[in-house]
């Protein structure tokens, strides 16, 4: 009996995360908000925040930096639209630095809400993939989400949440993060400063530019398997 209030607190500490996520969900969408996070009303709107950003660059600082956190938390739609907006905005160095840290504390504030509210619901039903996959990324999970990141192909937020099911420590997945999207966060804030010219957001990564990050991302994975093979061939040839 003595452990029924840690497991009752503990549930109740669940509904109340996954309350306050629906809930910031449902504002962001009965507020419209998502019709401000689009190309054509930044486009539309840049010289008034530009001149906002003038008058009071703290606040305008803050503000886009809190707020990038909560709209990557909750996986909201927008972030690619706000990254263009900081170099709009802020201009690439100071617009690279507030996207990078939001970016990645938004990111590991996912991850973290799905290993708090799912990762003990997969492993009852799931436990032995699960124990497999721990495995793999106390190996090679740095690497696995360095990857990840680097590649524009594959879904942001479907990465905070899969990480979030594992066992890699949201300190490695924090900096790992940040550096694995910091060269296409960079591509994405220095577009924003030629906001004018862009007529639609795919013609940012050109397929030149994205097969340069798939290499890149592949490499530092690619050359450990190599150097494990190399070992293991050197050792059973002795």
């Amino acid at each position: 009996m003595s452990g029924l209030p840690d497991t009752t607190s503990h549930a109740w500490k669940k509904y109340v995360i996954l309350g306050i996520g629906v809930v910031g969900v449902a504002l962001f969408f009965a507020l419209d908000l998502n019709d401000y996070l689009t190309l054509e009303t930044l486009k539309q709107s840049r010289q008034t925040l530009r001149d906002l950003q003038v008058t009071h660059p703290f606040l305008v600082g803050m503000g886009y930096f809190c707020f990038y956190i909560v709209v990557v938390a909750l996986n909201l739609p927008g972030a690619t639209v706000m990254t263009l907006a900081a170099g709009a905005l802020f201009g690439f160095w100071m617009g690279s630095i507030l996207v990078s840290f939001a970016s990645a504390i938004g990111a590991t504030i996912a991850c973290f809400v799905a290993r708090y509210l799912f990762r003990d619901l997969i492993k009852i039903r799931f436990a032995r993939t699960l124990d497999k996959i721990d495995q793999g990324i106390v190996r090679e999970g740095a690497l696995y989400l360095f990857t990840l990141r680097l590649i524009p192909v594959f879904p942001f937020f479907a990465i905070n949440l899969l990480m979030g099911l594992t066992k890699l420590p949201l300190s490695r997945f924090y900096w790992v993060s940040q550096l694995g999207m910091l060269p296409g966060t960079m591509v994405y804030v220095n577009a924003g400063r030629e906001l004018g010219k862009l007529e639609s957001l795919q013609g940012i990564l050109s397929p030149s530019l994205i097969i340069a990050f798939v290499i890149v991302g592949l490499f530092p994975l690619a050359t450990k398997k190599i150097m494990a093979f190399a070992r293991k061939k050197s050792h059973d040839d002795t």
